[in-house]
């Protein structure tokens, strides 16, 4: 069940809503529970998050004339030539906290292929998990 909980935090911290994964992987990994076992779930829920991220970009578009529509139209286009200019590379940030989730989803907006964003997002969340894992097995 500690997996499962930890697996569902990562997810929602990888989505828009706000959700902190890295203080659970901690407190778990202070109670002596297996790193080996805690970084590939808590990495498997974050990488899972930010696919609902990149597929909920690829359809969103198609919205943006829409009143409710979250963002103008002004700071759509910006995001898009960004994305643009940086490329499927800036995925390697998809980590990085309040940039990384937007990251994610203005890559299914720009048609990010699948392959490519599973790649460089999980290389960027095992990353993060596995530097975090260290960090606080020091001082364990």
């Amino acid at each position: 069940m500690i997996y499962v909980g930890l697996f569902a935090t990562a997810l929602l911290a990888a989505t828009l809503m706000p959700a902190q994964s890295e203080a659970l992987l901690v407190a778990l990994l202070l109670a002596d529970h297996p790193a080996w076992l805690l970084v590939p779930v808590a990495t498997a829920g974050n990488v899972l998050g930010s696919t609902v991220n990149w597929w909920l970009g690829r359809g969103i578009e198609r919205f943006r004339a829409r009143r409710w529509f979250p963002v103008g139209p002004a700071a759509l286009a910006r995001a898009q030539r960004w994305y643009a200019r940086v490329g499927k590379w800036s995925l390697l940030l998809s980590w990085v906290p309040v940039v990384g989730d937007p990251l994610t989803l203005v890559a299914g907006v720009m048609r990010e292929p699948l392959a490519p964003f599973l790649l460089l997002v999980t290389l960027a969340k095992l990353g993060r998990y596995v530097a975090l894992a260290l960090v606080a097995l020091q001082f364990a």
